[in-house]
């Protein structure tokens, strides 16, 4: 027996209404998705805040640090009798007053 290619489509047109009613919901569907996109790279989560937050304390907190080496190595060459070291000391040590507000206090 040869099925004829009217019987043959008969056959595939279950097939093709679910292919053509999924490509219809996709169609339908795509703004709300590209939308919904959209928003998530617009918006921030409160855990990449966090982490913003949390890399610029570090970064502050780097910073101290090396104006406090910076400060110590200053001093030490003031009490040797460098004067444009203890100028220099006196500028560091405005810069980490300036900086401590920003850098939380740890107990």
């Amino acid at each position: 027996m040869r099925m004829t290619p009217a019987l043959l489509a008969l056959a595939l047109v279950p097939a093709l209404s679910g292919c053509l009613a999924r490509a219809a919901v996709d169609v339908v569907t795509a703004p709300v998705r590209v939308a919904g996109k959209a928003v998530d790279w617009t918006t921030t989560s409160q855990s990449e805040a966090d982490e913003k937050r949390g890399r610029e304390m570090r970064r502050r907190e780097e910073r101290l640090g090396k104006l406090q080496r910076t400060y110590d190595k200053q001093r030490r060459d003031c009490d040797r009798g460098s004067r444009d070291a203890c100028d220099a000391a006196r500028n560091t040590y405005d810069a980490i007053q300036n900086l401590m507000p920003s850098v939380p206090y740890e107990r």
